[in-house]
């Protein structure tokens, strides 16, 4: 099978590439930098702020992965829109010109907006997103839901929670960090559901080898509720510690979250409610209409991190 990863050296697509290749896949991988593969394997370099993919590169292409994108709070309004949502049409309509079968779009939950309380949320509980980034991909999904709703080709839209694994960036890694230099142990409020980036990629694979007929939005996650607590132990087990101590009262907490936000000075959801709010997602869908089950749980990911040593650097 021949298939195109756009996104192909971030986090999620060079795992993918590396599972495609080693089941015996053509891989055609696209960067924005043209930068080779850990593995030394080549890509192609487009810029979707300004290119596009050719109907030559298409030539032969079975399945489209896209999961190139600008990241969460990472540029302005105008760019969010260009990539996030414009590109991801064009390339679409490119892939269905060029006879591609399936076409699978990763998006995020926050495309769905903010979360109204603090129950699992399915694929059709949605809020207007509150900044450029998840408007920016629930256009994308408008956009693929309607002009490729009587098309011969297969469109999946992936909404992942937050992704974990080896390598990852963001807010894991900065809570990494924290838990190495001594942070105290967190409140217990709030959840988060998450997914770890071998079952996603578990996921994508599932799809591309059996696209379902029209267009289908999922949900993946791993059907757990992991707190900053519960993350916050786990990170101190995986590196050999005991756990630690709460002695940062509540009030402290949300202090500190407050006074980062001010230095900060950029518009997005707060540090409290990264930390300490609940986000959860259901994925009884995708568990229902696909054979894909999640393997994986964050202590099980941080385990196999850790290694013979028991130390674990995420």
């Amino acid at each position: 099978m021949k298939c195109l990863v756009s996104g192909a050296t971030g986090f999620i697509g060079r795992h993918l590439c590396q599972q495609l290749a080693d089941r015996g896949d053509t891989v055609l991988a696209l960067s924005r930098s043209g930068s080779p593969l850990p593995d030394g394997s080549p890509t192609v370099a487009l810029d979707l702020a300004g290119g596009e993919v050719g109907p030559d590169l298409l030539q032969g292409v079975e399945v489209v992965f896209h999961l190139a994108g600008i990241a969460h709070q990472q540029a302005g309004p105008a760019a969010y829109e260009q990539v996030n949502h414009l590109a991801t049409l064009a390339l679409a309509r490119a892939a269905e010109t060029a006879g591609v079968r399936c076409f699978i779009f990763l998006s995020s939950v926050k495309a769905m907006g903010p979360s109204p309380g603090d129950t699992e949320r399915s694929e059709q509980e949605c809020l207007p997103p509150r900044d450029a980034y998840g408007r920016s991909k629930w256009r994308a999904e408008c956009g693929l839901r309607e002009a490729f709703a009587d098309s011969a080709m297969s469109v999946v839209i992936l909404r992942p929670a937050l992704v974990y694994g080896a390598g990852a960036k963001g807010n894991l890694e900065l809570l990494a960090k924290a838990v190495r230099l001594g942070l105290p142990r967190p409140p217990d409020p709030g959840g988060r559901s998450m997914i770890a980036r071998e079952d996603l990629v578990t996921l994508l694979l599932w799809v591309a080898d059996h696209p379902p007929t029209g267009v289908h939005t999922w949900i993946a996650c791993d059907g757990r509720q992991y707190s900053s607590r519960y993350i916050h132990d786990l990170l101190r087990r995986s590196a050999g510690r005991r756990i630690g101590t709460a002695w940062l009262p509540a009030w402290g907490w949300r202090f500190a979250a407050g006074l980062l936000d001010r230095l900060r000075s950029r518009p997005g959801e707060s540090t409290w409610d990264k930390l300490f709010g609940t986000e959860l997602y259901s994925n009884r869908a995708v568990l229902a209409a696909t054979g894909w089950r999640p393997a994986l749980t964050l202590e099980a990911s941080l385990d196999r991190q850790a290694g013979p040593s028991g130390q674990c650097q995420p």
